[in-house]
Order: C-alpha cells, then sequence, then structure tokens
C-alpha cells in the first residue's frame, strides 16, 4: 500500500524472503498442506501497518489527552477521570466471550469489520452531543454522561473483537520476525502520533468556536480516518479460524480436532498451562499498579499546574518521539536476548517514573526542561514494556485457539487495570489519603512489587 513507508517495507522484505511460508487457513476449502505466498505475507504487513497510522489517528481523537481535556472544559472531577479510564479495561470481561463467538466464524475481516466498525460508528454520537451543547440542547453534565455512555459501548464492542483480531496477526506474522515488526508497526503508530498529536492539540485549543467545538471537528476527522484504518484489513491475508483450529489439532494428536465449547477450552487447555498463569498473575497486577497513576498524569498537567492543552499536546508529541526511535532498538533487542530480560530491567525504570513527579513544580524549569525530559523517558521506557509484554504474550499462547488465551489475559488485566483506576480516582479526590502526589509515591511501590512473578516465567524460544 502507499501509505506504507519503503523504508519499513525494504527492511523486512529481506527477512521474509529467507522464511518458508506459512500454512494457509483462508477458506473452509483450503487444504492445511496449503502455504502463504511470500507476497501475500509482505503486503498483509504493509497493510497492517497502514491499519495502524489511521487507528492510531482515530483512537488519539477518541481518547488521551484530547478527551481528558474534554472532560476538564467540562467540569468533571478525578473520579469521573478514574471512571474514564477504568471502562475500556473493565470491558475486557467480554473478550472471553467475543473470543469463543469469533472462532464460530469464518473470516476473521468479517468479524473484524462487524466489531471494530460499529464502535468506531458509535462517536458520530458523542459528536451529535458537543453540536447539542453548542446549540444549548445539551448541558455539561449530560455531555460526561454522553461521554462515558459512548466509551463504554464502543470499547465493548471492541472487546468483542480484540482477541479475534490479535489471534489473526499472529497467525500472519511469522514468529522470528515478530519483535522486528511490531517495532516498526509501532514506529509507524508513534510517528503518526508525534505529528498529529500537537496538530490536533492545536486545533482544539485555537478553534474559533472554543475547545469543545474544537474537539467536535477533530473528532469527525478521526472517525473517517478510523473506517479508512478498518478498511486496510480488507488487504491482508483472511483467516478462517475453524479451518485454523482443524489445522493445528490435526497437527497435534493430543488435542482433539473438533472445536470443543468454551467451557472444555479452559478445562483443557488453559488450566493445564502454569507458565501462562504465572505470566497472567504479572501482568494483571502491573496493570493494576500502572492505572494507579497513569490515568491522572494530564489530569496533573491540565487541573492542577493549569497548562493549556496544547502545550499538553506538545508534551505528549515528544513522547511519542521518543517511543518512535527506541521501538524499532528494542523490537532487534527483543529478537536478540528475549523479552523477559527487557521487561525486567526497564520495568524497574518505569516503577520508578511515578517518583519524578513528584519533583515537577510549577516554574518556567519545569515546563522547557524537566517536563520535556520525563516525557521522552516515558517515551522510550513505555515502549519497550508494551512492546515485550505483547511479544510475551504472543509467544506464551499455544496456536490452537489462541484467541482465547487473549481473551482471558485481556478480562482479568482489565479487571485489575479497572480496579486500579477506581482506587487512584478514590485516592486522588482526598488530601488526607495523599492526594495526586501520595498516589503517585503507592503507584512507584505496586510497580515494583509486581515485577517479583515475571521473574518465575519461562519465555519460549523466538527462533
Amino acid at each position: 500500500m502507499d501509505s506504507f513507508p519503503v523504508e519499513i517495507a525494504a527492511s523486512l522484505n529481506l527477512e521474509i524472503s529467507q522464511i518458508d511460508s506459512l500454512p494457509i487457513v483462508l477458506s473452509p476449502s483450503a487444504q492445511p498442506n496449503n502455504k502463504f505466498p511470500k507476497n501475500a505475507i509482505r503486503s498483509s504487513l504493509q497493510a497492517s501497518t497502514a491499519d495502524a497510522i489511521f487507528s492510531g489517528i482515530f483512537s488519539l481523537t477518541t481518547g488521551g489527552i484530547l478527551l481528558s481535556n474534554l472532560l476538564v472544559e467540562l467540569g468533571a472531577s478525578p473520579f469521573i477521570f478514574g471512571m474514564l479510564y477504568s471502562i475500556p479495561m473493565l470491558v475486557n470481561l467480554i473478550q472471553p466471550l467475543g473470543a469463543y463467538f469469533s472462532e464460530r466464524t469464518t473470516s476473521r475481516f468479517q468479524y473484524s469489520l462487524l466489531t471494530y466498525g460499529t464502535s468506531r460508528l458509535l462517536w458520530l454520537i458523542l459528536l451529535i452531543g458537543i453540536v447539542g451543547v453548542n446549540y444549548g440542547v445539551v448541558n455539561s453534565q449530560q455531555l460526561i454522561i454522553l461521554t462515558l455512555l459512548i466509551v463504554f459501548f464502543s470499547h465493548l464492542l471492541g472487546g468483542l473483537g480484540s482477541a479475534s483480531w490479535l489471534s489473526w496477526i499472529a497467525t500472519i506474522v511469522p514468529r522470528r520476525l515478530r519483535g522486528r515488526y511490531f517495532g516498526i508497526r509501532n514506529s509507524a503508530a508513534s510517528l503518526t502520533n508525534l505529528v498529529f498529536v500537537p496538530l490536533t492539540g492545536f486545533a482544539v485549543s485555537h478553534c474559533y468556536g472554543g475547545t469543545i467545538q474544537g474537539y467536535g471537528v477533530v473528532l469527525f476527522v478521526g472517525i473517517i480516518l478510523g473506517i479508512m484504518g478498518l478498511g486496510c484489513q480488507y488487504f491482508k491475508i483472511d483467516v478462517n479460524p475453524k479451518l485454523q483450529n482443524t489445522f493445528h489439532a490435526n497437527s497435534s494428536p493430543e488435542i482433539t480436532a473438533s472445536i470443543p465449547i468454551f467451557q472444555n477450552y479452559v478445562n483443557e487447555n488453559v488450566q493445564q498451562n502454569s507458565n501462562f498463569w504465572r505470566f497472567l498473575l504479572y501482568f494483571s497486577l502491573w496493570m493494576l499498579s500502572i492505572n494507579l497513576s497513569a490515568p491522572f498524569f494530564n489530569f496533573y498537567l491540565l487541573e492542577i499546574l493549569n497548562l493549556d492543552v496544547s502545550w499538553v499536546t506538545v508534551y505528549g508529541s515528544i513522547q511519542a518521539g521518543a517511543n518512535l526511535l527506541m521501538l524499532i532498538l528494542w523490537g532487534k533487542l527483543a529478537d536478540k536476548i528475549g523479552n523477559r530480560p527487557i521487561l525486567i530491567l526497564i520495568g524497574i525504570l518505569v516503577a520508578v517514573t511515578p517518583l519524578l513527579w513528584l519533583l515537577i513544580g510549577n516554574s518556567s524549569l519545569t515546563f522547557w526542561l524537566w517536563l520535556p525530559l520525563l516525557h521522552i523517558f516515558i517515551g522510550g521506557t513505555g515502549a519497550a514494556i508494551d512492546l515485550c509484554n505483547n511479544n510475551m504474550m504472543l509467544g506464551i499462547a499455544p496456536s490452537k485457539n489462541q484467541s482465547i488465551y487473549f481473551a482471558i489475559a485481556a478480562a482479568i488485566a482489565g479487571v485489575t487495570g479497572a480496579l486500579g483506576t477506581t482506587i487512584g480516582g478514590f485516592i486522588a479526590q482526598f488530601p488526607q489519603f495523599g492526594g495526586l502526589l501520595g498516589l503517585f509515591a503507592l503507584s512507584s511501590i505496586c510497580r515494583l512489587a509486581a515485577l517479583i512473578p515475571l521473574i518465575f516465567v519461562q519465555e519460549k524460544g523466538n527462533r
């Protein structure tokens, strides 16, 4: 695809040409011994990266700093912020059900289009609500409630499709290229954020009709690009889950050839994988500790330090730039030494990050030096954590019924992450509990404790 960077394609072409083709699971008529053509693998990776770019723009317009700023303008409390960030994680409880439904379908693409397409179109309702505010039909409190409802149902539908999408991409991307490819894919998304975050922040901040109307304009553009991202998935190799499961069952004598019901998935597969549960213990505790404080960093900048949204998006752009520069490096390093050593070492650095916010004050030195340096640090270390956590999950989950493993991990980690934001929102509202700064210190301690189970996780070879 034309939107796929030439240098990224060149970096993958050589290694793709050196790997064996992969089993085809396109349709019920496909045979297990057929192979994915190498050109089909290459075009699928390109399409997936283009999808990441368009979908990344959609995500930054429907979440993060822009949506946070909308709630600040509407007068939302820290508890509302906790709800805003807990909803996307809490609805991950639906992922096992979504995985079960997806395994009953015959097309990963069609299932993704149904779930994610509906999810993204729901944001048009919020756009209508913003227009209603401008005309005095809807008040601020009603728009806050409408925003939370849209976030809930949009992410609920996304939760139904998430495990299926991850299983789809895990089938397409060759194991030996996962570190490099996901580093490149995430870098493309980070480059998009680097460019569009400050532009959208400037547009919202300087809109003639006010910041709320400015967000409406940016949201409309994001929805259009989000739909375009789904269109890119049409150019990826489609996968038939039923045929995929049958193929892996036939190639593994210990697994029955039939597709069991969801209860048998858990009883026969997941419960026997102790390594999976050790990783899940680490991942769920990590999500809880991260989300104790992460949703409130932007709130601290917007509400406590009273920064303009355009400045906050500039810092976000700096963070995206650091993420972009480090992702490919982390991807190559993960392919060489593995993901677990990186997660442990960088995890310690990420654990102390909330303590660095305790040094932030309301001064010129803070705005021009400390905040940019802090966001560079967060972007560089966060790139390693996100990439390696994803690679670890792809490596630990068996090929058969992979989406079930992904769904269970997302569901449990979603609950703990939502619990973290809820607890964080409660603590942030009461100065007697330490307020935001006390919350940051607590998050740092919990992050260090969450790394302990990771020591006992065995990482499968990535060659």
